[in-house]
Order: C-alpha cells, then sequence, then structure tokens
C-alpha cells in the first residue's frame, strides 16, 4: 500500500539537495512525558531521546523497544527514527506513517517530506517518521536473498491447471518461505503485528514528550491509526487517515475487495487508452482489451520473454506491473508504452514497472518490504485453510477478476500465511476509539488499494469521524494537492479546525 507515493519520491532529488549544504545541528535531546505509565514500561516510555544531524537539515536518532511487550524485561530491540525540524513556529511533532506495511518511513520522509507536505505543516510542526519493527533500518524482518525473492515473487510455473504438481509447487512455496523468515528473523518474527506497533508508537508519543498523539497515515498506515486509537483513545490528539483500511474486514474480504478495486481501476485505465490512437489495443472495446491482455499472459506463462538482464517476464511480472501503474495515474502512459513495448517483444518496461512496486533495483532489493508485507500480515489476521471454504472463496475471486483467465490457483487460498510458522495475534474487528475525539478520514473514490467503501466504513466506526471524500482515481488524497482536500486537512493540523464532510473533485 505504499505505492500513494512512490511517484512522487522519484521527481524529488533536485528539491532535496538544496537542504544538503546546511552546517551540522548539534545534537538535542527530548524530555520524555510518563504521566501515567506503568513501571514495568517506563524504562522504554522515559527514553530520551537523542536526534543528531544527518544531513539535508534532517535529525536521525534511535530508540529501544522490548521484542515483547508482554514481557517488557526480556530481549530488546530497536527503532529507527528521522525527524524534519519545523521551519516556523512551531506547535508540536506530528508522527507520520507511509504505509505498507514494510515501508521504511525513515526512507519516505527523508525523500518525499519537501514535495509530499504542505508547507504549513513543514512550517509548524516537527515531522517525524519512524521505521516500524520488522521494517527497514529498525530490528528488522529477513527471508530471502535477492536470488529466492525474485523466484518466490515472480515464478509462474506451466503447469496444469488443477493438478496436483500445480498444487504443490504452491504450497511448497508458501511452507518455504515461512521456514526461512523464521530460520533468519529468529523470534522477533512473533512481534512484529500491528499491535506491538501501535505499542511503539505510544512510547515514541510519550519520549517525545507529546501527551497527545498528532498523527498522519496513509494506506497500511491509517490501520495503525485506527488501532492506536481504538487502544489509546484518550492519547489521540489530531489525527488524519488518508486511503483508509477497514478494520472490520477479514483477510479475504480485503483481498476480494482489493480485486474488485483494481478490475475497476483497470477498466478505467484501458477506457482512458482506448481514446487515444497510440493505445496498443485501439479498435477494440474494454472487455476487447481485458480479453487480448488474459491472453497475453497466458502465452507469457508457456514462452515468457526474457529481459536485457536475464530474467524472465512471464505472467506474474505483468500482472505486478499492471498493479503498480494503477495507484498513480501519473503512471498509466507508462504502462501504456510498457504494452506497446511486450507486443513488440520486448519486456524490459513492464519489468521496470514491476521492479519498481517490489523496490527492487539492478543489483538486488533496495528493502525488506515484501518480507514484513507478509511477516506482519500473516500475525495481524487469520486465514481461512479449510479446503471446502478455500474453494468457495476461489470462486468469488476468480469472479471479481477480469483478468481471471491468468490465474489458476485461488482456490488455494494464502499458502503463506496459512502455513505462517508463528501463531496470528490479532482479528479482524469493529473499532471503537472511545475517548479519542473526532478524527479525520480520506477515501478516493476510484482508489485501487484501499478501495472508497472502506473510508466510509472507518468514519463510521471512529466517534465523530469525519469523511473527505476525493472524486478521482488513485491511491490516497492528499497527495493529489487538491485545495479542497488539503487546504481542510492543514487547517485541521494547524488550527484545529474540524472540517465537515465533504466532496471535492
Amino acid at each position: 500500500m505504499r505505492r500513494a507515493v512512490a511517484a512522487v519520491i522519484a521527481a524529488l532529488c533536485a528539491v532535496l539537495l538544496a537542504g544538503c549544504s546546511l552546517a551540522p545541528a548539534p545534537d538535542t535531546t527530548t524530555t520524555p512525558d510518563t504521566t501515567g505509565v506503568a513501571a514495568a514500561l517506563r524504562p522504554f516510555y522515559g527514553q530520551a531521546i537523542v536526534w543528531h544531524d544527518c544531513s539535508g537539515g534532517f535529525r536521525c536518532a534511535t530508540v529501544q523497544a522490548p521484542e515483547d511487550w508482554a514481557q517488557p524485561g526480556g530481549k530488546r530491540i530497536h527503532l529507527a527514527l528521522i525527524m524534519r525540524p519545523a521551519s516556523g513556529s512551531r506547535i508540536g511533532t506530528l508522527f507520520t506513517n507511509p504505509g505498507g506495511p514494510g515501508v521504511s518511513g525513515v526512507d519516505f520522509l527523508r525523500s518525499a517530506a519537501s514535495a509530499f507536505y504542505d508547507q504549513s505543516l513543514l512550517d509548524h510542526y516537527d515531522l517525524v517518521a519512524w521505521d516500524p519493527r520488522g521494517v527497514g533500518a529498525s530490528s528488522a524482518v529477513d527471508c530471502y536473498g535477492t536470488n529466492q525473492l525474485d523466484r518466490f515473487l515472480f515464478s509462474d510455473p506451466d503447469l496444469p491447471q488443477g493438478s496436483a504438481v500445480l498444487r504443490k509447487d504452491v504450497v511448497d512455496a508458501g511452507v518455504a518461505f515461512g521456514k526461512a523468515c523464521l530460520a533468519k528473523t529468529g523470534d522477533l518474527l512473533a512481534h512484529v503485528g500491528t499491535e506491538d506497533t501501535i505499542q511503539d508508537l505510544d512510547m515514541l508519543r510519550a519520549a517525545v514528550g507529546q501527551a497527545k498523539l498528532d498523527y498522519f497515515g496513509f494506506s497500511y498506515g491509517t490501520y495503525i491509526g485506527a488501532l492506536y486509537a481504538d487502544r489509546f483513545g484518550a492519547h489521540v490528539g489530531r489525527m488524519v487517515l488518508d486511503g483508509a483500511v477497514d478494520p472490520s474486514l477479514s483477510s479475504f474480504q480485503e483481498n476480494l475487495a482489493n480485486d474488485q478495486a483494481f478490475g475497476a481501476a483497470l477498466k478505467t485505465y484501458l477506457a482512458n487508452c482506448l481514446r487515444s490512437s497510440s493505445c496498443p489495443f485501439a479498435g477494440q472495446d474494454v472487455t476487447g482489451a481485458l480479453d487480448r491482455i488474459a491472453g497475453l499472459l497466458l502465452d507469457l506463462r508457456a514462452a515468457p520473454i526474457r529481459a536485457t538482464d536475464g530474467r524472465d517476464v512471464n505472467s506474474v511480472v505483468v500482472r505486478t506491473a499492471i498493479d503498480a501503474a494503477l495507484y498513480d495515474t501519473a503512471a498509466w502512459p507508462s504502462l501504456t508504452e510498457a504494452f506497446v513495448a511486450l507486443l513488440r517483444g520486448r519486456g524490459d518496461p513492464m519489468q521496470q514497472l514491476a521492479d519498481s512496486y517490489v523496490d527492487r533495483g539492478s543489483k538486488g532489493y533496495t528493502d525488506n518490504l515484501f518480507e514484513a508485507i507478509y511477516a506482519v500480515d500473516c500475525l495481524d489476521k487469520p486465514v481461512a485453510t479449510d479446503p471446502a471454504t478455500l474453494r468457495q472463496q476461489g470462486k468469488l475471486l476468480d469472479a471479481a477478476d477480469p483478468l481471471r483467465a491468468a490465474d489458476n490457483t485461488d482456490d488455494l487460498g494464502d499458502q503463506v500465511c496459512g502455513n505462517w510458522p508463528v501463531p496470528v495475534q490479532g482479528s479482524a474487528h469493529r473499532v471503537t476509539a472511545k475517548g479519542a475525539p473526532p478524527i479525520v478520514v480520506l477515501g478516493t473514490t476510484g482508489d485501487p488499494a484501499t478501495p472508497y467503501a472502506w473510508a466510509r466504513s472507518l468514519a463510521g466506526q471512529l466517534p465523530g469521524g469525519v469523511l473527505l471524500t476525493l472524486r478521482g482515481q488513485g491511491h490516497t488524497a492528499y497527495r493529489d494537492k487538491v485545495a479542497c482536500i488539503n487546504d481542510r486537512v492543514d487547517g485541521f493540523f494547524v488550527s484545529g479546525t474540524l472540517p465537515a464532510a465533504t466532496t471535492c473533485g
């Protein structure tokens, strides 16, 4: 769900270079607020965070947390933080999370702060992001090297549909991945769920000296915010959740809604593409274009195209590339160009789009995004394993997917989380956020990754929840710089002015 900001980051280098010549600032130390904190937790809540200069005007720090919050006297882990100090009249600290799970908040804030957040937030808040436990520069999940992860994420065996050998291949891959994660990550693997992360966030709130948490979450970051408000409602200050996840949905319900939303977004993309003479599907309607893509995917399963670096561009690579482009309408021209190239026998543009989605560079993966995604998701909610249930769910997933002809294992369910080597901790549930003030929720009507219905549902679960709606395509709303949305969000954070429910665009 991190793709909310991926398209923005690439354009930021020139902006960020302006800060690189700043003189290093002296270290600063926070004064923690441990009001009401249990004695066993005070060693963590009472940490005085030491911020040091880490170039470009940013300050960085590392704090400690218990590996297991139920046993705070046991093994400790570390969490990496970054801060962009307020450039004007400071009113407090604003924590932010860009999504995932598995996205580095540290890398995101360093790369995107000056272009992603409006100046009023940059002026008035110290913006703080962190790498959640299991992620990035914090104590992190580790499973596979580059070649193994390539095979795990992009394997597409040309095996008969429904065959025992195909089913065994899928199951074996899921089991092997979980075993590798446990072998390389150890006990931490059982303690990287969102419930642990929200306890970390409450600790960070206290450690920076804030009695209330001001928080801006995107995509999966809204799930962090919603669960935080549900457990620590009295600690919530000003909170905005953009691209909302609905905590009441089961893992299957999320997957089904995603299939439907990505399918709708793909149809919208194709309708737009077909209005151009450069569209490779010109002369067909949307249904015809979908059929051609589905057929192409089946052809690529049998005979992949070799990319310049020697990797196979198969149906999984192309489906990943399509999903990557549907997060942002700015990427639609790149998807069209990739389809043109693919139909001419060149797979590199599709491979590059897919690589951007999984954070793979020319020398390998640049972070542990797709290892952490599974590690967190498999702890947060159970998945179905009963064969009869999986068959029924498979039929529903198949019907929701406009490219279903290219998939043949929907009825196997999630063989990674279904065989995860540590027990699930969380469950789907409605949040009540007792004691929390009104929270602002943002939803985009054409969002493929966090469908608009989820924002409506979350706003309805929260006491006094306010829904701001953006009519449009793509994942999340604030990044689009629509004044009707952003002015209301900025005003809420800076002056505390609670907006009325509004539809923009």
